[in-house]
């Protein structure tokens, strides 16, 4: 097994020894370096090369968001960035992944350890960053949208992050109603929500049990506490949040909320799975697509991951595989075609 070298890069010699030990029990893993401050870290990364670093917030010298920034458009490489799950360590964090962190970490509080830490850092070193462009704006659509009767169902992972921000940042006020599974930890999701909220034209809300769907609303699944399905009631869809177990690994899983749909909505659907680790979603894409839903796939060249969308194409669950920039286009345009036989 290939090793995947990493840097750890904090300002307490404390955190990066319980990193660098955590690291150090990942049979793919080698730590090779440590850094202080990102001044050290821009020498560490050039000396020793690594695959991947992960990368405090706070540090001296150059705020670890500064840094990043400069990191990923003059030496793109993977990083995981390792914050305290507090609202300030949230919207830092999502503000790194925007700028093109390939996942984050909560540091633990109270008794807890770096448990799991290692399985992100392994995952994150295959992300696809290397080549990686600023991220491209959505393509703009030359035509007044106009709503159909039809639901939109999102599902993404590694990487969702900045592919959301693209997509939902190209909604219309008067988007088709949207829900998302988005694996992030539960403090997460609110902030997420809320800087998509205040980005784009349409309206974006952490989903709450009971929640109706809406034309010109975006719910998004709270992070790592319950599942999202949408049930009929009446005329109506709502959501509802299971606390079932684990699927696919996640809850929220991607696959749950998809099958619920496909039951739900059925034709009267858009399943889009977007970048993400594993294969959450892949069963669900096909069950929908199966119920007669359009679906879509984001494509291996603008996935920081091409996991989840390889294996629901490999399934045959996606009709069309797109890059990035042209996914929410394509899913308003399908969300907006009228049905055959409908009125």
């Amino acid at each position: 097994m290939t090793r995947r070298r990493v840097v750890v890069v904090d300002d307490s010699p404390t955190m990066r020894a319980l990193i660098r030990d955590a690291l150090a029990r990942h049979p793919g893993l080698e730590v090779v370096g440590e850094a202080g401050d990102p001044l050290e870290a821009r020498e560490a990364i050039r000396s020793l090369q690594p695959d991947v670093i992960t990368l405090d917030v706070e540090m001296p010298n150059m705020n670890g968001l500064e840094f990043l920034d400069r990191l990923m458009r003059l030496r793109p490489l993977p990083v995981v960035m390792v914050s305290t799950l507090t609202q300030k360590g949230a919207d830092a964090s999502l503000a790194a992944l925007e700028l093109g962190a390939v996942d984050c970490f909560g540091k633990p509080t109270g008794g807890g350890g770096f448990e799991g830490l290692a399985e992100v850092v392994a995952d994150a070193a295959q992300a696809n960053v290397s080549a990686r462009e600023p991220r491209a704006p959505a393509e703009p659509s030359h035509e007044p949208y106009q709503p159909g009767d039809r639901i939109v169902a999102i599902g993404s992972s590694t990487g969702g992050v900045e592919a959301l921000t693209t997509v939902i940042g190209g909604f219309p006020a008067n988007c088709p109603p949207t829900v998302i599974t988005q694996h992030m930890p539960a403090t997460f999701t609110a902030s997420f929500a809320a800087r998509l909220d205040r980005g784009g034209a349409c309206r974006v809300a952490e989903a709450r049990d009971g929640d109706v769907l809406e034309v010109g609303k975006v719910l998004i699944a709270p992070g790592g506490t319950r599942h999202m399905v949408v049930r009929r009631l009446g005329e109506r869809l709502v959501v509802r949040l299971d606390d079932g177990d684990p699927v696919s690994g996640h809850r929220p899983s991607v696959d749950v909320l998809f099958h619920s749909i496909a039951q739900a909505a059925g034709a009267r659907a858009v399943g889009v799975l977007l970048t993400g680790m594993g294969r959450d979603g892949a069963d669900g894409l096909l069950a929908m697509r199966l119920a007669g839903a359009a679906t879509i796939g984001q494509d291996e060249a603008t996935s920081i991951v091409f996991g989840m969308p390889r294996v629901a194409a490999e399934l045959g669950a996606v009709e069309r595989q797109l890059p990035i920039t042209r996914v929410g286009p394509a899913l308003l345009r399908a969300a907006a075609a009228r049905l055959k036989g409908a009125a």
